[in-house]
């Protein structure tokens, strides 16, 4: 009995410790978002995407797509798109973030 209470805490402890030593999903969504470029592809993920899941992968993948897509219209575009976003021009669609 006391062999398998001893064997069960080592696992719990080892468990424990495997935990701490890795990254939160917070933490490696931010290192992804740091790391995408315009050569990342759904199939061909940086390196500091490697852990997240697909879903993850994909949704930063396409917020990073669409955010460059807009910086990249002519200011007239993303002046109308602002203006659709909230009745108002504030910056909130494009401009330099």
């Amino acid at each position: 009995m006391r062999t398998r209470t001893a064997l069960a805490a080592g696992l719990l402890a080892l468990a424990a410790l495997t935990t701490a030593c890795g990254k939160s999903d917070a933490e490696q969504q931010a290192d992804c978002q740091k790391a995408l470029s315009s050569e990342a592809t759904k199939t061909n993920r940086p390196d500091a995407c490697k852990d997240l899941s697909q879903e993850d992968y994909d949704t930063l993948l396409m917020a990073w797509s669409l955010n460059h897509a807009i910086d990249e219209m002519p200011e007239q575009d993303q002046q109308l798109l602002d203006k659709y976003d909230d009745g108002e021009l504030n910056d909130s669609i494009g401009g330099d973030e």
